[in-house]
């Protein structure tokens, strides 16, 4: 018996993913293991106890919604609003998972552990690949790599909340649309129809933000995707 057929799943990983993608990869799993440490510091100071970020990472796994759960609960929000606005800021990822759903086969289970992986980062530097094992392997390796990175960088940030202080003086809080900004600059200086697609967005975004709850102006700002025409460009890798 070979060693593949022994071990099915690892051969999911077999293909080579060359060698910017692994280093973009390891670039965006630096910077969400920031924004990571910066999530359970904020949660412990203020006022959290340290199980939350931790179990909210496990369980959740999605960092958005994960700052906009824990921002209402400070503010002095009930749990179930909390979970309201964690939802409604992951509504995005739906049309992620039609978008790779032919990664997600296999058992129950294993559909179930893909799908956890599902991130805005695993699905963009899948869809970069035209090779189906190559777009498995992408997908896997962000999604695994980015999930151990977060859940230590808040283990971690949770431990040392009390003695770092005030995190948005530190910056950490920008980490994270920093290194989503950085995704999506090669291909906005490249492709017309998606760069005023994104502006269009950003515009409704930033102009419903003082009037809708937390997440939905980021939905709102998909309507921007009607200036693309259904046109899909290539997802930059770095």
């Amino acid at each position: 018996m070979s060693s593949s057929s022994r071990t099915p799943e690892l051969a999911a990983w077999s293909p080579a993913l060359d060698r910017p993608t692994l280093r973009a990869i390891a670039l965006v799993c630096l910077a969400d293991a920031i924004v990571g440490a910066s999530f359970g510091a904020i949660s412990v100071s203020g006022g959290l106890p340290l199980w939350v970020p931790v179990v909210l990472s496990v369980v959740v796994f999605a960092g958005g919604s994960q700052f906009a759960a824990v921002g209402v609960l400070l503010a002095g929000g009930s749990p179930l609003a909390a979970v309201a606005a964690g939802l409604v800021l992951n509504a995005r990822l739906l049309p992620f998972g039609f978008a790779v759903a032919d990664l997600l086969d296999g058992p129950w289970w294993r559909r179930l552990l893909r799908a956890h992986l599902l991130t805005d980062e695993s699905v963009a530097f899948a869809l970069q690949q035209s090779d189906p094992r190559r777009r498995r392997a992408a997908y896997l390796t962000c999604g695994a790599t980015l999930f151990v990175s977060w859940n230590i960088a808040v283990l971690l940030g949770a431990a040392a909340g009390t003695a770092i202080g005030d995190t948005d003086a530190l910056g950490l809080d920008a980490a994270f649309p920093a290194v989503l900004l950085a995704l999506v600059l090669p291909v906005l200086r490249t492709e017309r129809p998606t760069r005023n697609a994104a502006l269009l967005g950003a515009a409704l975004a930033v102009a419903a933000t003082p009037f809708l709850p937390p997440g939905v102006p980021i939905l709102l700002a998909l309507a921007g995707l009607l200036l693309a025409g259904g046109r899909r460009g290539p997802v930059p890798a770095s």
